[in-house]
């Protein structure tokens, strides 16, 4: 009789598929970084909504980059057209403040929360913003912009701070690598202004 060794069961783990993230992207230099550093863990969609931005033909260079980088990391991009008068109306009483003041967190107020909306809309439960990647933005603000949202459409939004960790230099060095515009300022017309300014002193 022959003997045969025992049957050893092949078990399977099942994979948990992933939650899908939509990320809230300022500019393709700063997704450039965020995007891959989000897709070990999320199916990443993009969001480009920024109605500070100015003038136009600005909006346009950083919406035509965004297309080009969600391209590039296989990933899908939502937008719209382009909104000012939302941006206007939401820092109207504080346009006499500097950058890194109240005018600056009900902007990142506006943006976060019209992300929460569409990620609401789209079905999609977690949200986050690549705006914590510029060593100009104040996290907690941001933090504080994106719980307030979360809570207000019954989301969740993926706290994290992407400057960390070098996340900040490894987005210089992504973008350079693909060739990435650069820019001078945040992109609302009052951050211009006082960038020429800065400019002029030095």
């Amino acid at each position: 009789m022959i003997s045969r060794p025992p049957l050893r069961l092949s078990l399977q783990i099942p994979v948990k598929p992933m939650n899908t993230i939509l990320l809230h992207t300022c500019c393709a230099c700063c997704a450039s970084y965020v995007i891959p550093h989000l897709q070990d863990r999320y199916i990443v969609k993009n969001l480009f909504f920024n109605p500070n931005i100015h003038p136009m033909e600005e909006y346009n260079i950083r919406l035509s980059e965004m297309k080009l980088v969600s391209e590039h990391f296989g990933t899908v991009l939502e937008y719209g057209k382009c909104r000012p008068e939302l941006w206007n109306k939401a820092v109207a009483p504080y346009r006499h403040l500097p950058e890194r003041s109240r005018r600056c967190w009900e902007c990142y107020h506006l943006r976060l929360e019209e992300t929460a909306k569409k990620a609401s809309e789209l079905g999609i439960e977690f949200f986050t913003t690549t705006l914590s990647v510029s060593p100009h933005k104040i996290y907690r603000k941001i933090l504080e912009a994106g719980r307030i949202a979360a809570e207000k459409y019954g989301i969740q939004f993926h706290e994290e701070d992407f400057k960390k960790k070098n996340g900040f230099k490894l987005s210089v060095e992504k973008s350079r690598e693909l060739g990435l515009t650069r820019q001078h300022y945040c992109g609302c017309i009052l951050s211009l202004r006082e960038a020429e300014e800065r400019r002029k002193r030095e």
